[in-house]
Order: C-alpha cells, then structure tokens, then sequence
C-alpha cells in the first residue's frame, strides 16, 4: 500500500469536518476540532495500520515455520516440485 501520509492526513480531516457537518445539522453541539486532536488521530491511525500490518504479515518466529518459507519461496522459484 503506497498511500501517501499527506492522503491519510487529509481523509481524516474530512472525515472529521463530515462528521463535525452532520452534528452542526442535527443540531448537536460540533466537535472541537483543533491541531492537538488532529495530531492524535493521524498518530491512532499509523499505529492502527501498522499493528494490522504487522499482524497479517507472516511472522515466523520458529525454525520449522523458517523453514517452511525458505521452501515455499522456493517452490515458487521452481526449484521444486509441489505435488511431492
């Protein structure tokens, strides 16, 4: 995923100022929007992307998994056949 840190930054903004819309037009008090909050939430955000990144990442910590991916990378190399 190549997203930009400038298009996460705005998505957020928007979503907020959406969000901030659809309070102001119902009637209820808006959200107190400033850079402190801006900051946290781009900060929540990377770090949301980054833990569901690393967790769906294969991370292989024993010598069999080791192994098994040093095989599968070469399974898809062609140094060895699959069905055997």
């Amino acid at each position: 995923m190549n997203v930009s840190k400038g298009t996460i930054a705005r998505t957020i903004i928007l979503a907020l100022a959406l969000v901030n819309q659809v309070l102001t037009a119902i009637g209820l008090q808006p959200l107190q929007i400033d850079d402190a909050l801006i900051e946290q939430v781009v900060a929540a955000v990377f770090t949301i992307i980054a833990a569901v990144w690393a967790w769906w990442k294969n991370n292989s910590f024993t010598k069999h998994a080791q192994a098994a991916d040093i095989y599968g990378r070469e399974v898809k190399a062609g140094l060895h056949d699959a069905n055997n």
